[in-house]
């Protein structure tokens, strides 16, 4: 399988369609079925404890499995997370960045499932692991 969007083609539909976002992520890699995300953390994602919030590991793992599908399947394709689940395996560092490692494991016409693993930047042992489905709607 070949990417249909290349890393620019994916920073530039993340500026331009996904701004809501646009500036908490940044995109490090792509390659066919794997795509590598960075998450800015800053205060507004932390919570009382000082770690990383759920919602925001959460984010990084839709988002990045999202922009993963896009990069295989193009811009046109209205995908929607259909399931999540996340398993949190250890706290994040408060102020280091999230960075997720995605990998698609199906991409089919109608489903795809991706698996993520998520780091605190500098850290060697995940501190979260999501699996993601995905709906494709049919082109119309």
């Amino acid at each position: 399988m070949s990417l249909k969007m290349n890393l620019d083609d994916l920073r530039g539909f993340l500026a331009r369609d996904f701004g809501q976002v646009a500036d908490d992520f940044e995109i490090l890699d792509v390659a066919p079925m794997h795509l590598v995300l960075r998450s800015h953390v800053q205060d507004r994602h932390l919570r009382p404890g000082g770690t990383v919030s759920g919602p925001t590991m959460f984010a990084l793992a839709d988002v990045g499995v999202y922009l993963a599908i896009l990069a295989m399947v193009g811009p046109k394709a209205l995908a929607v997370t259909t399931n999540c689940s996340i398993d949190f395996m250890r706290k994040p560092v408060a102020h280091a960045n999230l960075r997720a490692d995605v990998r698609l494991l199906k991409l089919g016409r109608v489903l795809a499932v991706g698996d993520v693993l998520i780091y605190s930047e500098g850290e060697e042992q995940p501190v979260a692991r999501a699996s993601l489905t995905y709906s494709i709607p049919p082109e119309r």
